[in-house]
């Protein structure tokens, strides 16, 4: 059986699959860049933002934090295990970074039920949208990260398509990367 030709092929010196990922993330990149910029925009023009900001818990963003740098850590290694061509590896390795996401939105999810009995909701207030809006376009990537992760794996497992793991790992680091200026941004800046 032969391999589609979409995965062979090669456009500006890298493999297709690799340069499909780039471009998505460069989209994503607008999308959570305008997010952020109006943010950004809206917390200088509103002095104010930083007494909500601080009914954030930022011990709770730290933990995420570690839990998301941890499990970009075995995508890492992930990608070593396929790279030597041990699939099985590479499986367990992914799986044990979907474990990370779900205890990132078992995290976010606690929190977020936390701050919403206290009466901090989408419609409280423009900081509260924004940061459910933010960490709500981020918890999507993550699941879909997670589902993707775990096609990924299953794959994977039976030693097929290991190119694919790297394409799943330079994505989990995409959502990684903006949790790294989601953290400070909701949690830390006062």
């Amino acid at each position: 059986m032969s391999r589609p030709i979409a995965t062979t092929r090669s456009a500006a010196g890298m493999p297709t699959p690799r340069l499909a990922v780039w471009w998505l993330i460069a989209s994503e990149i607008v999308i959570f860049g305008g997010v952020l910029g109006s943010y950004i925009m809206h917390r200088l023009a509103h002095g104010i933002w930083a007494d909500y900001a601080a009914n954030t818990n930022p011990w709770i963003g730290a933990f995420n934090t570690f839990v998301l740098l941890s499990s970009s850590l075995s995508a890492v290694l992930a990608h070593q295990a396929a790279e030597r061509g041990d699939g099985k590896r590479a499986a367990n390795l992914l799986y044990l970074t979907t474990l990370g996401g779900a205890v990132f939105l078992c995290v976010k999810a606690f929190e977020w039920t936390t701050e919403i009995s206290h009466g901090m909701t989408i419609t409280a207030n423009t900081f509260w949208s924004f940061y459910y809006t933010a960490a709500g376009i981020h918890a999507a990537h993550v699941i879909a990260g997670m589902i993707i992760m775990v096609i990924v794996a299953q794959t994977a497992k039976k030693n097929l398509e290991l190119h694919r793991v790297e394409i799943i790992g330079i994505y989990w680091h995409f959502v990684d990367l903006v949790w790294i200026f989601l953290f400070p941004l909701l949690y830390i800046a006062k």
